[in-house]
């Protein structure tokens, strides 16, 4: 007789984990299953990692660019990336290791190895049955990926991805990153910081092609500034490796032109991991794009009693949408009902310096869709506590609706955007208008009064500009 449980998840990542633990908060019995450790690529090779050494990049700048002007003398800075790596991984061991508690915390099994679904809710790990009584659920996550096609194959040494990054003793002399978007934006930061040579390539016809037009100019102009050669409209149309470097053919401006480095990281996209599952056989179908098909209102699959969430799911392919899908799913499944997911209020961010964070349309996407609007502006040059910190790089800008004065989109580049979008996530949950933020008094001074003044510039009455 196989193994019973209530739900069983397979995936230990933030969407599979967390929705574990809410299943098991909820009286369902539960188990995980995870081949790695648990966290997955978001705690172990992502997220985790790469911000404590964005953070190594902040002190690094810093240090040699701004302690003379903050009254701190310090002779020649010197960086040492394996010192800031193994760092990184402390940090993550500790976050994987927290993982493992809550697991314990909660009484949720942890199964080790590779799920393969065979019937009646059934997932083989190895030789062993376990059958889910009430669901299972899909949380397998993602993995980069590169362009064979072009000979741009990852092979972890001239051609690396994230992940080869993150574990490098030393930062290559030169190197090219394909794909300027949140991964290259901040991989390009860290090697920056670190000493590299960075050239930045990307096939859209702007840097973090996400990001409204406004938040991507100015991050080019930053990395620019800071000696990034930054190529956007660019194809790379061929790549040549030898054994210590690598040689690309890009097509840029109408040109081609030949560009050579130590290094190329690979930042152009994520392939969701759904091979050897058995989904086919367990009559779980997947969208033309590969994503696992799903209901977006109940997150199943058109397997009866089988659940997907997080990458696999679909796009926005960020750790916070798959954590708040879990929580979703192990309430739908033991009964509740809860509030439907707002996907078009995900917060999305960019952790390099400066940061850059959004919610809601850009402005393009409201041009788009005929929307009469009005922007709101206000640069964080004029905010005094950016002004203390000397970090007066970038801006707020808040899109609402020109009749109602709802907030359609928000855009922030600057330090700490990461932390002060959520003031307009919750503004735009609660269907606040830009009176109703205005209506908050904001403390002085603080970064967060920009969002105040956005919103008083988009009704036309900004004060400090």
């Amino acid at each position: 007789m196989p193994n019973q449980f209530d739900v069983i998840v397979v995936g230990g990542g933030p969407a599979g984990y967390v929705c574990a633990i809410r299943a098991a908060q909820l009286g369902l019995t539960t188990a995980v299953v995870e081949k790695e450790k648990l966290g997955g690529v978001c705690v172990n090779i992502g997220c985790i990692p790469t911000k404590a050494l964005l953070h190594s990049a902040y002190v690094a700048n810093l240090v040699a660019h701004d302690a003379k002007e903050l009254g701190i003398e310090v002779g020649a800075v010197k960086t040492d990336y394996g010192v800031a790596m193994r760092r990184s991984r402390k940090v993550s061991e500790q976050n994987s290791k927290g993982v493992e508690f809550l697991m314990k915390k909660h009484k949720v099994t942890v199964l080790k190895g590779s799920a393969i679904l065979a019937p009646n809710r059934t997932v083989r790990v190895g030789k062993d049955e376990h059958q889910a009584r009430k669901a299972v659920v899909i949380a397998t996550g993602s993995r980069v990926k590169g362009i064979p096609q072009i000979g741009l194959e990852i092979n972890k040494t001239t051609v690396i991805s994230s992940d080869e990054a993150l574990f490098l003793e030393s930062p290559p002399k030169t190197l090219i990153i394909v794909g300027a978007g949140a991964v290259g934006c901040e991989f390009a930061d860290i090697f920056n910081a670190f000493g590299s040579k960075v050239t930045l390539i990307e096939a859209l016809p702007r840097i973090l092609p996400l990001e409204d037009s406004e938040s991507s100019d100015t991050v080019s102009k930053s990395f620019k500034k800071r000696g990034m050669a930054v190529h956007a409209g660019a194809k790379v149309k061929k790549a040549t490796l030898a054994k210590d470097k690598a040689a690309l053919e890009v097509e840029t401006g109408g040109k081609n032109e030949n560009i050579e480095a130590e290094k190329v990281l690979m930042a152009a996209g994520r392939a969701v991991n759904t091979e050897n599952l058995g989904l086919q056989e367990a009559g779980v179908q997947l969208t033309e794009r590969g994503f696992i098909k799903v209901n977006p209102a109940t997150l199943e699959t058109t397997a009866p009693g089988i659940y997907a969430i997080g990458d696999v799911a679909g796009p926005p392919m960020l750790a916070h949408k798959g954590s708040r899908e879990g929580i979703v799913a192990a309430e739908l499944i033991a009964g509740h009902h809860p509030q439907p997911i707002k996907y078009d209020n995900v917060p999305s961010v960019t952790y390099c310096h400066p940061e850059v964070a959004s919610i809601g349309m850009t402005e393009e996407q409201v041009k788009e869709r005929k929307l009469d609007y009005q922007v709101g502006r206000f640069p964080f040059s004029a905010n005094g506590r950016a002004r203390t910190s000397s970090e007066t790089e970038g801006f707020v800008k808040i899109i609402r609706d020109k009749k109602y004065g709802e907030i359609l989109g928000a855009h922030i580049v600057g330090a700490h955007a990461s932390e002060i979008i959520h003031e307009l996530a919750v503004a735009r949950q609660n269907e606040y208008t830009v009176e109703e933020v205005d209506l908050a008094i904001h403390a002085h001074p603080t970064l967060s009064e920009a969002i105040a003044e956005a919103a008083l510039d988009s009704m036309g009455r900004v004060v400090h500009i």
